[in-house]
Protein backbone atom coordinates (compact mmCIF):
# COMPACT_ATOMS: atom_id res chain seq x y z
CA UNK A 1 0.00 0.00 0.00
CA UNK A 2 1.10 3.46 -0.67
CA UNK A 3 1.25 5.01 2.52
CA UNK A 4 2.13 8.47 1.38
CA UNK A 5 -0.99 8.74 -0.99
CA UNK A 6 -3.29 7.09 1.70
CA UNK A 7 -1.60 9.76 4.01
CA UNK A 8 -2.21 12.51 1.38
CA UNK A 9 -5.84 11.34 0.77
CA UNK A 10 -6.49 11.55 4.38
CA UNK A 11 -5.19 14.77 5.02
CA UNK A 12 -6.83 16.10 1.78
CA UNK A 13 -10.21 15.62 2.87
CA UNK A 14 -9.91 16.52 5.86
CA UNK A 15 -8.65 20.31 5.01
CA UNK A 16 -11.71 19.96 2.25
CA UNK A 17 -14.56 18.79 3.45
CA UNK A 18 -17.63 20.51 4.06
CA UNK A 19 -20.91 19.16 5.31
CA UNK A 20 -22.88 18.99 1.75
CA UNK A 21 -23.26 16.77 -1.14
CA UNK A 22 -20.09 16.45 -3.20
CA UNK A 23 -17.73 18.06 -0.62
CA UNK A 24 -18.30 15.71 2.38
CA UNK A 25 -15.22 14.34 4.12
CA UNK A 26 -15.83 10.19 2.41
CA UNK A 27 -16.67 12.21 -0.93
CA UNK A 28 -12.81 14.04 -0.56
CA UNK A 29 -11.06 11.10 0.95
CA UNK A 30 -12.80 8.77 -2.08
CA UNK A 31 -11.46 11.63 -4.91
CA UNK A 32 -14.64 11.78 -6.20
CA UNK A 33 -15.80 14.42 -9.29
CA UNK A 34 -19.44 14.69 -9.46
CA UNK A 35 -21.33 16.11 -12.57
CA UNK A 36 -24.96 15.99 -13.70
CA UNK A 37 -24.87 15.50 -17.45
CA UNK A 38 -28.16 14.03 -19.44
CA UNK A 39 -30.28 13.90 -16.25
CA UNK A 40 -27.57 11.26 -14.61
CA UNK A 41 -24.94 11.60 -11.78
CA UNK A 42 -21.84 11.18 -12.89
CA UNK A 43 -18.77 10.41 -10.64
CA UNK A 44 -15.27 9.85 -11.46
CA UNK A 45 -12.68 8.63 -9.24
CA UNK A 46 -8.82 7.09 -9.20
CA UNK A 47 -8.29 3.17 -8.05
CA UNK A 48 -6.21 3.47 -5.33
CA UNK A 49 -4.51 0.58 -3.31
CA UNK A 50 -4.98 2.35 0.18
CA UNK A 51 -8.44 0.86 -0.67
CA UNK A 52 -7.84 -2.49 -2.05
CA UNK A 53 -9.06 -5.68 0.21
CA UNK A 54 -7.03 -8.89 0.91
CA UNK A 55 -6.78 -9.89 -2.68
CA UNK A 56 -5.37 -6.60 -4.55
CA UNK A 57 -8.16 -5.42 -6.08
CA UNK A 58 -10.99 -2.03 -4.65
CA UNK A 59 -13.11 -3.28 -1.88
CA UNK A 60 -16.80 -3.75 -2.61
CA UNK A 61 -17.66 -2.15 0.51
CA UNK A 62 -16.18 1.09 -1.55
CA UNK A 63 -18.15 -0.01 -4.78
CA UNK A 64 -20.99 -0.24 -2.85
CA UNK A 65 -20.24 3.17 -1.21
CA UNK A 66 -19.72 5.19 -4.27
CA UNK A 67 -22.76 3.35 -6.50
CA UNK A 68 -24.80 3.92 -3.32
CA UNK A 69 -23.25 8.36 -3.63
CA UNK A 70 -24.21 8.46 -7.43
CA UNK A 71 -27.35 7.51 -6.46
CA UNK A 72 -28.28 9.39 -3.64
CA UNK A 73 -26.57 12.85 -5.59
CA UNK A 74 -28.70 12.31 -8.33
CA UNK A 75 -31.55 12.01 -6.26
CA UNK A 76 -31.04 15.27 -4.71
CA UNK A 77 -30.07 16.96 -7.83
CA UNK A 78 -33.49 16.12 -9.38
CA UNK A 79 -35.69 16.33 -6.57
CA UNK A 80 -34.04 19.52 -4.41
CA UNK A 81 -33.88 17.38 -1.28
CA UNK A 82 -32.45 14.03 0.40
CA UNK A 83 -33.53 11.07 -0.17
CA UNK A 84 -33.12 7.54 2.06
CA UNK A 85 -31.87 4.01 0.39
CA UNK A 86 -34.59 1.79 1.32
CA UNK A 87 -32.83 -1.00 -0.88
CA UNK A 88 -29.80 -1.52 -2.60
CA UNK A 89 -28.86 -4.78 -5.28
CA UNK A 90 -25.46 -4.87 -6.30
CA UNK A 91 -23.93 -7.30 -8.58
CA UNK A 92 -19.71 -7.21 -8.67
CA UNK A 93 -18.82 -8.22 -12.38
CA UNK A 94 -15.31 -7.79 -12.52
CA UNK A 95 -12.32 -6.51 -10.04
CA UNK A 96 -11.29 -3.35 -10.28
CA UNK A 97 -6.93 -2.90 -9.63
CA UNK A 98 -5.69 0.27 -11.58
CA UNK A 99 -6.44 3.30 -13.24
CA UNK A 100 -9.73 5.42 -12.43
CA UNK A 101 -13.59 4.03 -12.56
CA UNK A 102 -16.72 6.02 -13.65
CA UNK A 103 -20.13 5.76 -11.91
CA UNK A 104 -23.20 6.63 -13.97
CA UNK A 105 -26.71 6.53 -12.06
CA UNK A 106 -29.46 7.27 -13.41
CA UNK A 107 -33.76 7.22 -13.14
CA UNK A 108 -35.52 3.73 -13.63
CA UNK A 109 -39.06 5.48 -12.03
CA UNK A 110 -39.52 8.66 -10.51
CA UNK A 111 -43.02 8.92 -8.09
CA UNK A 112 -43.95 11.45 -5.74
CA UNK A 113 -41.96 9.52 -2.83
CA UNK A 114 -40.04 6.75 -4.07
CA UNK A 115 -37.72 6.43 -6.79
CA UNK A 116 -36.04 3.58 -8.62
CA UNK A 117 -32.32 4.15 -9.60
CA UNK A 118 -29.70 2.12 -11.32
CA UNK A 119 -26.25 2.76 -10.97
CA UNK A 120 -23.04 1.45 -13.31
CA UNK A 121 -19.62 1.34 -12.74
CA UNK A 122 -17.12 0.83 -15.64
CA UNK A 123 -13.52 0.53 -15.12
CA UNK A 124 -11.05 2.90 -17.33
CA UNK A 125 -11.49 0.97 -20.93
CA UNK A 126 -15.32 1.52 -20.54
CA UNK A 127 -15.50 -2.22 -19.14
CA UNK A 128 -19.00 -2.88 -16.77
CA UNK A 129 -17.56 -3.87 -13.08
CA UNK A 130 -20.31 -3.71 -11.32
CA UNK A 131 -24.57 -2.80 -11.90
CA UNK A 132 -26.83 -1.63 -8.65
CA UNK A 133 -30.52 -1.27 -8.36
CA UNK A 134 -32.14 0.54 -5.74
CA UNK A 135 -35.08 2.02 -4.44
CA UNK A 136 -34.88 5.39 -2.38
CA UNK A 137 -37.70 7.31 -0.04
CA UNK A 138 -37.33 10.66 -1.35
CA UNK A 139 -37.50 13.60 0.40
CA UNK A 140 -41.32 15.46 0.93
CA UNK A 141 -39.89 18.44 -0.18
CA UNK A 142 -39.86 18.56 -4.15
CA UNK A 143 -41.68 16.73 -5.85
CA UNK A 144 -40.02 16.77 -9.83
CA UNK A 145 -42.99 14.63 -11.31
CA UNK A 146 -45.31 17.00 -10.63
CA UNK A 147 -47.92 14.06 -9.96
CA UNK A 148 -47.29 13.08 -13.48
CA UNK A 149 -45.62 9.82 -13.86
CA UNK A 150 -41.80 9.57 -15.54
CA UNK A 151 -40.38 6.89 -16.80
Amino acid sequence: MDEVLARQAFDTALDEHRPEFGTFFLARLLGLKISYPDETCVIEFPVRDFLFNPQGSLHGGVIATVMDISMGHLLRHAYGGAGATLEMKLQYLSALKTGSATCIAKFLRRGRSIAFLESRLNDANGNLSAVATSTWKCSPSADPTDGKRVP
